[in-house]
């Protein structure tokens, strides 16, 4: 089978040297290996949504030569998907209704269980939530190594249909992973505490598990992640293939000064190596190197 890469940016700004990271990182991974990469919008969040960012970021992407092997998917025009989803789950018993507000859960952040046997009389419905089990999961992260975490430990049964009546974060990317084939993840090392709910996720579902690769953090001096907003993001203050140039070497990928952007790609999709990207959770960037 050929294998699937996906870059899957949420439009809440624009695009960000963290971003572009990740971005090339899959995008090399699955192209350097004949396979394919998609991109996906994840505008699930109204809220947090900024207008236009989704089109500023796919010009982006273009600029600096990604563009997705198939049509952009946008999470915004799945919901039919997510709800058929949380029906399936809520039948098999291996989700419920729950009541609790963010006020009712301990300190800890763990939900102790408290509307997985049933809702009381008095109590309306607010989200819906996944059992968890108390074992381990463990997966090979490509980067990071060995990863093992105990979900009924670190966050008990956990929401995957808000209580804004929108789907959460891990549906809506297991769905849309699953639908797109994906079968190799590799994005920020932020998105590492989500991987073992995401798993545990497809296991109810019954669907394949792709392979995951978790790239640093890029942060400043004051190892604060990188942003426009701070002055501090190389993408604002270089050009594309310099900028190309710095994330190459921040993913550890040794590629030569001053190539076009043309010759930068053609060289770092013969000489990626996955292997080479240092497995710290942040790297400090110097924004004027």
């Amino acid at each position: 089978m050929v294998s699937t890469g996906r870059f899957a940016p949420s439009p809440t700004g624009e695009l960000h040297f963290g971003s572009l990271a990740a971005a090339v990182a899959s995008f090399l991974q699955a192209r350097s290996d004949g396979g394919r990469w998609l991109i996906r919008i994840e505008d699930i969040d109204p809220p947090r949504e900024v207008p236009g960012s989704a089109g500023r970021i796919l010009q982006d992407l273009l600029e600096f030569g990604l563009q997705s092997d198939l049509p952009v998917l946008y999470q915004s025009q799945r919901t039919d998907a997510y709800k058929n989803t949380i029906s399936e789950l809520l039948e098999s018993g291996d989700a419920f209704w729950c009541s609790c507000s963010r006020a009712d859960i301990p300190a800890s952040g763990v939900y102790p269980g408290t509307c997985r046997d049933g809702l009381s009389r008095d109590k309306t419905p607010r989200s819906v939530r996944l059992k968890v089990h108390d074992m381990p999961i463990c997966f090979n992260d490509l980067v990071q190594g060995r990863i093992e975490e105990n979900l009924a430990e670190t966050v008990g049964d956990f929401v995957i249909w808000r209580a804004d009546d929108l789907p959460a974060y891990q549906l809506a990317v297991v769905v849309d992973d699953a639908c797109q084939r994906v079968t190799e993840v590799v994005r920020g090392v932020d998105l590492l505490s989500s991987t073992a709910r995401q798993i545990h996720l497809l296991n109810r579902m019954k669907l394949p598990v792709p392979r995951y690769a978790h790239h640093p953090l890029a942060v400043d001096a004051k190892g604060r992640k990188l942003s426009k907003r701070l002055g501090s993001d190389p993408i604002s203050l270089l050009s594309r293939s310099e900028a190309l140039e710095q994330v190459l070497h921040f993913l550890g990928q040794p590629c030569p000064a001053g190539l076009s952007l043309e010759d930068l790609w053609s060289w770092a999709l013969e000489n990626w190596r996955l292997s080479r990207i240092p497995g710290f959770e942040q790297i400090s960037l110097d924004s004027g190197a």
